[in-house]
């Protein structure tokens, strides 16, 4: 009923810069918080950042300074800009958003996207 899909993955050097988006499609009713986290070889997944249907955003330390989350409601659609990327970055990363949704009866749940690959070379 509900998908997400992520674009904007890809390998890149360090340094550089890219931008990944997630829309949100589906019996959308409404969507709370939208975020990215990703999970890197052999490390547990983390939560980069994230926003809230009000546009309050959290960061993880780590990336401070460096990637802005954002998010268009008319689109259902969260964005990860990030620049200055390192290697220490590279990881699969994941959308996620919390939906209400209408099926007869109204019920929210996480939801998940399949995750896009961001490869950062030193």
């Amino acid at each position: 009923q509900v998908q997400l899909v992520e674009s904007g993955g890809g390998l890149v050097q360090a340094g550089g810069s890219l931008r990944l988006s997630c829309a949100a499609s589906g019996r959308i009713l409404s969507i709370r918080t939208m975020g990215w986290y990703r999970q890197a070889p052999g490390k547990q997944r983390e939560l980069v950042a994230d926003i809230t249907s009000g546009g309050a955003t959290n960061y993880v330390d780590s990336v401070k300074g460096r990637f802005t989350i954002s998010r268009d409601n008319a689109k259902n659609t969260v964005y990860l800009q990030m620049n200055s990327l390192d290697p220490e970055d590279t990881a699969v990363y994941y959308c996620t958003a919390r939906i209400t949704v209408y099926s007869g009866s109204y019920y929210s749940n996480n939801y998940w996207g399949q995750g896009t690959q961001v490869t950062v070379s030193s």
